[in-house]
């Protein structure tokens, strides 16, 4: 049987997360309830669909995502969120391309840059993909501040270079670049500029190459 959960402490639970973007269980702390307590009473919460969890333990409240989408929002919000359940990280890749049209294929969920390992994380409101790269080269990119969301995301041509080159050991020749479908008329001398400080500053000659194809 089910230990059933306090009425009112799962109200004050519901009172307290309601105007966050996410929270935890340390983040209920002030609330006078054990923490073993606190993990029924958010298990519960989440099977009546009243909090939805991100990720083991991140948990957003349903009124909270009622309000973002009723200030449309919800973008923004899943921009922040991506910071969020993986840091340190940065939106780019296929997100930022398809963002900028340089990529003529649309992408499917959103597609980070983080110094931790490749990691997908899947919740109720989309996929998340993060892909590991060195830490010399964890740069190039901005934050944005929308509303109250603070977001990460790379400029259009560390994007490019981010792209590239996690696929620079499965590059075989200039058809296989052409096969990826990036819209070089949609660059830009200042991106492509970017993209080849990127370049140098990795140093390997196939990534010189592949940005030789991107200049002619």
């Amino acid at each position: 049987m089910k230990k059933q959960i306090n009425t009112s402490k799962a109200r004050e639970v519901k009172d307290l997360v309601k105007a966050m973007p996410y929270f935890t269980v340390e983040s209920l702390s002030c609330l006078d309830v054990k923490e073993y307590y606190l993990k029924i009473i958010l298990s519960r919460l989440r099977e009546r669909g009243e909090i939805v969890s991100l990720k083991r333990g991140i948990y957003v409240s349903g009124e909270y995502l009622n309000q973002v989408k009723s200030r449309n929002t919800w973008n923004e919000y899943m921009e922040f969120l991506c910071g969020v359940l993986y840091a340190p990280s940065y939106l780019s890749l296929e997100y930022v391309l398809n963002e900028d049209n340089i990529l003529s294929e649309s992408s499917f969920g959103f597609s980070m840059i983080s110094t931790k390992k490749t990691s997908t994380i899947k919740n109720e409101l989309g996929s998340f993909h993060y892909h590991n790269i060195k830490e010399d080269l964890f740069s190039g990119f901005k934050t944005e501040e929308k509303g109250s969301f603070l977001i990460y995301k790379a400029t259009t041509g560390k994007a490019l270079f981010d792209f590239l080159y996690l696929r620079k050991n499965i590059i075989s020749d200039e058809s296989f670049l052409s096969s990826l479908r990036i819209n070089k008329d949609q660059i830009g001398e200042d991106a492509f500029q970017e993209f080849k400080k990127y370049v140098e500053i990795e140093a390997s000659k196939k990534m010189k190459k592949i940005a030789e194809f991107y200049a002619s």
